[in-house]
């Protein structure tokens, strides 16, 4: 729980503008329709720009909190969540998930964040891509047996903010994913 504490300080202070142009930042996912006939729950959440500002455009311009979550949203280009929990162990491949991983040893991208739990086969691996001294996005990969969580935040985002934006947008909470991922 004290790497957690670490990873989230560490996060919260990378400064990030309200301004991004993040096309590198968007990492392929792969599409994983046949995982959603395997699993016992999925998550398959895609918002693309047009979305996010549709969303914007809902919240009330007299509540502090919605006009703070719209200006997150401001910066945020899209966000692509993809979640399968499984009625069994390793129901679906570690190559899907490393792939995914694979693209974040490019440029840019820094791991802020690894745990490893051997005995569990328990992996939570956060990111963040900066480029010129600007946040262009984030990514977090958790996995284990039984399921697994990968959130891909396009644009600038600081982990301070996310919980707006998990309960503006009715998002899986990232805090509840690390739990679930690392108890």
């Amino acid at each position: 729980m004290k790497k957690m504490r670490l990873a989230k300080i560490a996060l919260a202070c990378v400064l990030v503008p309200a301004l991004a142009t993040a096309q590198d930042a968007r990492l392929k996912l792969p599409e994983f329709k046949s995982l959603a006939g395997k699993a016992t729950e999925s998550v398959n959440i895609s918002l693309s720009p047009w979305l996010l500002r549709m969303a914007g455009s809902f919240m009330e311009e007299k509540d502090a909190d919605s006009v703070a979550t719209k200006h997150l949203l401001a910066g945020i280009k899209a966000i692509e969540i993809r979640s399968y929990q499984f009625a069994t162990d390793f129901a679906y491949s570690a190559a899907d998930i490393d792939a995914v991983r694979s693209q974040l040893a490019g440029p840019g991208w820094n791991q802020l964040m690894q745990v490893h739990h051997r005995d569990k086969s328990e992996d939570v691996d956060m990111y963040v891509l900066i480029e010129n001294n600007v946040t262009k996005g984030f990514a977090l990969i958790a996995s284990q047996p039984r399921e697994f969580t990968i959130i891909n935040i396009v644009g600038s985002i600081n982990i301070e903010d996310l919980p707006k934006l998990e309960s503006h947008l009715h998002l899986p909470k990232v805090a509840d994913v690390r739990a679930n991922l690392l108890m």
